[in-house]
């Protein structure tokens, strides 16, 4: 299948589920649940294990059943090729509609602005990794974007370029930490205002963890590294007993 396929059968999964809900809500909730498997597999947290029981305990076996599925097809339209999936998907179903105009910026955009750095690969070979941030993340298609620039001028972003994206609408937070999660990228995703600099949750990815970014980020010469904004200096734990789940 390709990446408009997968795109396609998350859309009807998301249909189907929704027979008893509002699909506003069906989205709300897979992008939530979603979010808190990846994150409770490096970072066990109880209270958002109890929130996941809540959400999941609202529909029926069968429903239930759709929401593992929806995450494959994100997951392999990501291998296919990188993109907004959610966001996409978000736009096609009309769901900005019913949350005050909310719209994502269309990828291709975010593609050719991505490509404004075109010194990604020196930097990096200066620097030993680079970092880019995103006050107001949505699906994190910024962020997608310039992992993609930096792929194409022969940068591994999985080892050289950790984000930060910020959002102050914690669904845009799930999307963006469930997409920047499955394509690899280390990244540490905040709820919280930017303006105001109030967080009130902080989201590891996967590859912040293994990468051990705290420690890196925590270097005097991350700073150097920096483009497009500085990170935020939330820092996320790690533990040895949390790598040991990803060895």
């Amino acid at each position: 299948m390709t990446y408009q396929l997968h795109k396609s059968t998350l859309a009807k999964l998301l249909r189907q589920a929704s027979n008893r809900l509002d699909i506003w809500r069906v989205f709300s909730d897979f992008v939530e649940m979603a979010a808190i498997s990846i994150a409770n597999s490096v970072a066990p947290d109880a209270e958002r294990e109890t929130r996941y029981m809540q959400i999941i305990g609202a529909y029926k076996p069968d429903e239930s059943d759709l929401f593992p599925q929806m995450l494959g097809h994100v997951a392999m339209a990501l291998e296919c090729e990188l993109g907004d999936v959610l966001g996409e998907v978000f736009m096609e179903l009309e769901l900005g509609n019913q949350n005050r105009g909310q719209f994502f910026t269309p990828y291709t955009i975010c593609r050719a602005i991505a490509m404004l750095n075109d010194d990604i690969a020196s930097r990096v070979k200066e620097r030993g990794f680079v970092t880019v941030s995103d006050p107001a993340v949505g699906g994190a298609a910024l962020l997608i974007a310039f992992a993609e620039e930096a792929q194409r001028q022969g940068v591994n972003y999985q080892q050289h370029v950790h984000a930060t994206g910020q959002d102050v609408d914690i669904k845009a937070v799930h999307m963006a930490y469930i997409q920047l999660s499955l394509i690899g990228m280390p990244a540490i995703v905040i709820h919280g205002n930017t303006l105001t600099m109030e967080a009130q949750s902080i989201w590891c990815t996967p590859m912040h963890v293994m990468g051990l970014w705290d420690r890196r980020l925590r270097a005097p010469s991350h700073k150097a590294g920096m483009t497009f904004a500085a990170p935020s200096t939330a820092i996320c734990s790690s533990n040895k007993e949390q790598l040991e789940l990803f060895l």
